[in-house]
């Protein structure tokens, strides 16, 4: 379907990678990963074309169609959200236009209409509204979005409207570039079961661990200009990732001691007479010899103390028979909620159910109409939102904002810093002022973590930072001996941090003493999926489904034989976890050990000594040819069972 052969590019002077192939089969679903400027979205806009290699070969199928969601940036006009979501072509979007006005102009007996309506018709054009409505439904749009001008919403819903429209289209090839930014955490919970049953092929780009590990089969990673490609999800990636990195290591130093004891051979018989041929024969081979690179490991630790707030309160923050609306619509009513010193608390629970008002709430940012809130003595409240830009002074560059901070850090400790929030090299001298939101929102972190009050209220946090800024805000926060109350659709992040959770829907509080995975099982869902899916009304031509809506209640044996279910189906996926690990293990050995045969066969030298040897590396090496068709057969056979067990 697509196919990239030594491709490379690159700009002012500095490569971006080389040599880059790649092969994407229909209906793959590959992750394209690396740090920060690395050329991943290069790469995307050469495969879409608005670019063009330096080297190498792209090419796509004739027949497929592709589809692509940019990071940001979607264009937003005067049609309605159901409008843009069943724009799936301009021929489309003409002839829908055409049939309401001929039928306005009561034309509808015209063989024109009746062309038109028969060529629509081809495009299956008359199911796109109802699939159109399904898929809104499922991002979180309202049914009173639907006629909703797009220009008037904001630029995340924006970007959800552009998403809706791809996933009408069900282009062959789908590129997503950071296509969770803009989802709550329910959102993103459907759409990444929407994806797992998607017809066509996926390449993303995201630093979501969890989307990644969900949904890709392929890891493909740009390192240091090179593309390397990875069998398994993201967390099987890591792994390998080190392991070659280890083999590589291995590879240079058994090479940098053969070298050493080549040149103490060549310095010591050089100049004798009757080792001089022997010395020249070393020689030759240390000039032939290709020489293995250094492998370099680009360190994902971050080396900073943050410092630690004024210890405040054991009770530092407390709302009572607190009632919120905006205008008609009741958010509270009768809320009572409290944090306690050092609580790491996440809000989760359905768009729109109040998560964003309870913080709001908690920052005094917005008015309630009664109750009372009460912040504890000396608590110092932050909040990090949206509008958390507001907090940068435009005249000062990257470095003086963090140097000039109230805890005052060495230059060499803000660059480190920075870089870990990729802000690098030459970006630390640029101007507040022209950075991109997106830049502004990290710089905007970094302040806050080097003065952060008592109380700390998040709102997305990880939102426009990659998978290095996550763990080293992750880092941070561990350290953080204040009390946080965050939102997120991180699920890793969530479950990196939280230690509480409170699940918010219609206006009731739930409160789960224990972490993310704590609150999954307490809460009595089978997956992480279904809790945060299951109180949802799904719309289905109209009708609200009365098991989501919570009017039917379970018996105790329904719930007891759901439990042994679910026990069955863990043990299954633990089993076939372990047989699908231990067969990629051993698929990985033998073709290790293939590898290093070839590699003694290929080399002449191999050959000077003991004839013997080569034989047995033949025969061992065809053990190894018909060993591997077996394995592999084995761990597809495994790792369809699981995926079938998965997505059951």
């Amino acid at each position: 379907m697509l196919t990239l052969s030594n491709v490379g590019k690159s700009f002012g002077g500095r490569v971006l990678f080389e040599n880059v192939s790649l092969q994407l089969n229909r209906e793959e679903r590959a992750g394209l990963v690396g740090p920060n400027g690395a050329g991943k979205s290069t790469l995307f806009s050469l495969i879409l074309g608005d670019d063009i290699p330096d080297d190498g070969a792209i090419t796509l199928d004739k027949r497929i169609t592709l589809g692509y969601l940019p990071q940001e940036h979607a264009t937003a006009g005067d049609e309605t959200v159901l409008d843009l979501a069943t724009s799936i072509s301009p021929e489309v979007v003409e002839l829908k236009r055409t049939l309401i006005q001929l039928e306005a102009e009561e034309r509808t007996h015209e063989p024109a209409y009746h062309d038109a309506r028969l060529t629509f018709e081809g495009f299956n054009g008359f199911h796109l509204e109802p699939k159109a409505k399904r898929i809104l439904n499922g991002l979180a749009f309202r049914q009173t979005d639907y006629d909703r001008p797009v220009r008037e919403m904001s630029g995340g819903w924006i970007m959800r409207a552009h998403l809706a429209r791809l996933l009408v289209m069900e282009p062959d090839l789908l590129m997503l570039d950071e296509p969770t930014n803009h989802l709550d955490l329910q959102s993103l919970q459907w759409f990444q079961s929407y994806l797992r049953g998607y017809p066509g092929g996926i390449l993303t780009i995201s630093h979501d661990r969890s989307f990644l590990n969900d949904i890709v089969t392929t890891v493909y990673d740009i390192d240091q200009g090179v593309l390397h490609r990875y069998r398994g999800d993201y967390d099987s990636f890591l792994v390998e990732k080190e392991a070659r990195y280890q083999q590589q290591l291995a590879a240079y130093q058994n090479q940098q001691r053969e070298i050493v004891q080549l040149q103490r051979f060549i310095d010591r018989f050089r100049s004798k007479a009757s080792k001089a041929s022997q010395a020249q024969s070393k020689i030759k081979q240390l000039e032939r010899m290709e020489r293995i690179p250094m492998p370099t490991k680009v360190e994902q630790n971050l080396k900073f103390r943050f410092p630690q707030p004024k210890r405040g309160p054991q009770r530092v923050v407390t709302l009572e028979h607190i009632h919120q609306a905006y205008g008609d619509v009741t958010v509270y009513q009768d809320l009572n909620f409290s944090a306690e010193r050092g609580e790491r608390v996440v809000l989760v629970g359905p768009n729109g159910a109040g998560k964003a008002t309870l913080l709001k709430i908690l920052a005094e940012v917005i008015p309630f109409q009664s109750g009372e809130r009460t912040l504890g003595n000396d608590v110092t409240l932050g909040y990090f939102s949206q509008h958390r830009t507001d907090m940068l002074d435009t005249s000062k560059t990257v470095l003086q904002t963090i140097t000039g901070s109230r805890h005052r850090v060495s230059e060499q400790e803000a660059r480190t810093l920075l870089g870990c929030f990729l802000f690098r090299g030459d970006d630390v001298h640029k101007s507040v002022s022209v950075l991109s939101g997106g830049e502004k929102s990290r710089l905007a972190l970094v302040q806050f973590l080097l003065d952060p009050p008592n109380l700390l209220l998040m709102d997305e946090p990880t939102t426009h930072l990659d998978m290095a800024s996550i763990d080293a805000l992750i880092t941070a926060l561990k350290q953080y001996e204040g009390a946080l109350i965050f939102i997120s659709h991180d699920v890793h992040f969530i479950r990196a941090i939280s230690e509480r959770v409170v699940h918010i829907e219609a206006g009731e509080l739930t409160p789960y003493a224990g972490g993310y995975d704590y609150y999954i099982e307490k809460s009595g869902a089978t997956s992480a999926e279904a809790q945060l899916t299951q109180a949802q009304p799904e719309m289905q031509a109209g009708v609200v489904k009365a098991a989501a809506t919570g009017s039917v209640r379970k018996t105790k044996e329904q719930k007891r034989q759901e439990a042994l279910e679910r026990q069955q189906r863990s043990k299954q996926k633990k089993d076939l976890e372990s047989k699908v690990g231990d067969a990629e293990e051993r698929i990985l050995k033998l073709e290790t050990r293939r590898e290093e045969l070839m590699k003694l066969l290929e080399d002449p030298s191999s050959y000077g000594g003991n004839r013997g040897s080569a034989i047995d590396w033949n025969r061992e090496l065809l053990d190894i040819e018909d060993k591997l068709p077996s394995l592999n057969a084995k761990w597809e056979k495994f790792a369809e069972k699981l995926a079938d067990l998965v997505d059951a």
